[in-house]
């Protein structure tokens, strides 16, 4: 898998509890692993639908008659799947990381570790890219970003460092992003917060937080009674949400009791939290910090 190397991929398919004539869609088709691993427990009548917004994930499609690759975000979901004619499905499956791909080419921007123009966005064709979102955010938004997106304490030094900067000139590439950033992180530690920094930059410029809430809406309606979801996140942002929602079925606040203290959700947890193997992650680093949560629609 040159493209991307599929995370804790036998886990999250065996979690979707596969139907041979179901229907199961791959919301982050990326390099195509989990599809085809979907695909070879599917019988000739099952069907698979993959999305992914970026362009560079269509060289990866499958041929193969039960396969249908759609190239939008999955906050879409419900509307693209109903022009093909499907309300329900069987179960979903979500890998909400950056692929390997994205990581590994530079131009993209993704990555500390080369010289780019800031870009970071997924789906090429998006107006905000992280070169808007640092040269053009105000102080006050940076350092809310940095602070709730990175867990950073000393956002506001970061915030300040960067709008003083970009008033000499724009802030266009990684390599002055961190050279600025650097003598200001603590000692030992710069590439670690700096990931963290991309981190925060990144899912502003993908909307990630709003899309996740808003896809974890959709599964309510188009999965079938005992149908699955399987989703794995990569921070304790998403993370959060993905378990709230399964337990409870909101992002925030408590679910309202009935007369008999009883409440209604709509999905049920299966099985507890997985992570990779230590094998797993020796195999393929990014794997380390993925969490796996299963769960069955009531």
């Amino acid at each position: 898998m040159q493209y991307h190397n599929p995370v804790l991929l036998k886990e999250s398919v065996d979690g979707l509890n596969i139907k041979e004539d179901g229907v199961y869609v791959d919301v982050t088709f990326g390099g195509g692993g989990h599809s085809r691993e979907i695909l070879s427990r599917l019988g000739p009548k099952g069907k698979l639908f993959g999305f992914d917004q970026d362009k560079d994930a269509l060289q990866n499609t499958i041929e193969d008659p039960r396969f249908t690759l759609i190239h939008e975000n999955f906050k879409f979901i419900k509307r693209f799947l109903r022009f093909y004619g499907v309300k329900k499905v069987d179960g979903i499956l979500g890998d909400f990381g950056v692929s390997s791909h994205q990581f590994n080419e530079a131009e993209r921007g993704f990555s500390t570790r080369f010289d780019a123009r800031l870009d970071m966005r997924m789906n090429q064709g998006s107006k905000l890219s992280a070169y808007e979102v640092i040269n053009e955010y105000g102080e006050d938004q940076l350092k809310k970003l940095f602070y709730e997106y990175a867990d950073l304490k000393n956002a506001p030094k970061l915030a300040r460092l960067i709008v003083d900067a970009r008033k000499e000139k724009p802030i266009e590439s990684s390599e002055q992003l961190n050279d600025l950033l650097k003598p200001h992180l603590f000692k030992g530690k710069e590439n670690k917060i700096l990931a963290q920094i991309y981190q925060a930059i990144r899912i502003e410029v993908n909307q990630e937080i709003e899309v996740l809430k808003n896809f974890l809406k959709q599964t309510e309606e188009l999965v079938v009674k005992n149908g699955r979801i399987s989703l794995i996140s990569y921070h304790s942002l998403e993370d959060r949400l993905v378990k709230r929602y399964i337990r409870s079925g909101l992002f925030e606040g408590e679910p309202e009791k009935d007369f008999y203290g009883n409440i209604s959700v709509p999905f049920k947890k299966v099985g507890g939290l997985i992570v990779p193997s230590a094998e797993e992650i020796k195999e393929n680093n990014r794997a380390r910090s993925a969490k796996l949560r299963v769960a069955k629609k009531l």
